[in-house]
């Protein structure tokens, strides 16, 4: 299994969360061409016990991740993680929080395939 990884791009913005979630992803496109370019947007309610943000991507043949500490409950809402030259294959895209004990404190997913192009 090839093993990379990337780094999440913080930027500030103002997506709101419906009470109670903690957080919410957005991955685009949801079906692309190999190799494809994808984006994910992780929208996390601000909260001082938030110590970081994980977010994977993984087909069972290919996998990558990104981890960033936010800044608790100053931490932008919205972060921005992008997977370029991903390869052919269905992928689970996963969000995860963790608190300061370690532990997940909230997780979401969502699938994306990526296509072989024909010869």
């Amino acid at each position: 299994m090839k093993r990379a990884i990337l780094c999440g791009i913080l930027m500030a913005g103002s997506m709101s969360l419906r009470a109670g979630e903690l957080l919410t992803i957005k991955v685009s496109p949801s079906i692309s061409f190999a190799p494809a370019f994808v984006r994910v947007q992780a929208t996390i309610e601000a909260d001082a016990a938030n110590r970081a943000v994980e977010i994977t991507a993984d087909s069972g043949d290919f996998y990558r991740s990104s981890r960033i500490p936010p800044e608790g409950d100053r931490a932008a809402r919205t972060n921005i993680f992008e997977f370029p030259g991903l390869p052919s294959g269905e992928y689970e895209v996963t969000a995860t929080v963790f608190g300061s004990d370690g532990r997940p404190r909230g997780r979401v997913r969502q699938t994306v395939n990526v296509v072989a192009r024909g010869h």
